[in-house]
């Protein structure tokens, strides 16, 4: 058996961000483990047939993928209550943090898009459609944010870890594109705010 869970990830990955989050907002012990899948020898595809991160093996060896399965995991384990007991107020968190995940979806499609073919091999509808996703995204985010410090209630939730792991990559692969911290104020806030937490500041992505 292992000592502790091991988390493989990509720095730059939203998803990696959002387990890593988790789990240090949890105080789960876990051994991070670097590896790129779009790397030719990546070790991601023995563990996860679908070749992405992140991967957590926990201490008794079972391999758990994607990351809303590791990010329940952790909630079982831990004791920050990141998701509600209760089903329905469950449901409202896990659609916030599908929303976020499918920002996180698009991007990961126009980076892939953008750095695997050549320009003139580019295909602009597709980029297109999927910046359309992000800023829809972008924009029923704020709706739902409205004036408050958090997403759900009053403290800090998976869906609040969610969004902030997907407005950190979008600033990250797509500020010549777009800013949408200021088209989006209170989005900008609530990332300020969260940003002031050391789990959201160590795991900020890098190139």
């Amino acid at each position: 058996m292992n000592e502790s869970n091991k988390l493989i990830v990509s720095l730059t990955s939203p998803y990696a961000r959002k387990v890593r989050i988790a789990a240090l907002e949890n105080k789960i012990n876990f051994e991070m483990i670097v590896d790129v899948p779009w790397n030719e020898d990546t070790g991601v595809i023995k563990l996860n047939p679908l070749g992405k991160v992140p991967v957590m093996i926990t201490k008794d060896g079972a391999s758990l993928y994607d990351s809303r399965v590791i990010a329940e995991y952790i909630d079982s384990i831990g004791d920050a209550q990141f998701l509600p007991i209760d089903f329905k107020e469950r449901i409202k968190v896990k659609q916030i943090e599908a929303l976020a995940d499918g920002i996180m979806d698009a991007s990961l499609c126009i980076f892939a898009e953008r750095k695997k073919r050549p320009l003139d091999l580019q295909y602009q509808w597709w980029v297109d459609r999927q910046f359309g996703k992000i800023h829809r995204g972008l924009e029923e985010l704020s709706l739902m944010l409205g004036e408050n410090d958090y997403f759900y209630g009053h403290k800090i939730s998976l869906a609040d870890v969610a969004v902030a792991s997907a407005l950190g990559y979008v600033g990250l692969r797509f500020s010549d594109d777009f800013s949408w911290a200021k088209k989006y104020p209170n989005l900008e806030r609530f990332y300020s705010l969260v940003m002031k937490r050391p789990s959201f500041q160590t795991t900020v992505p890098v190139i």
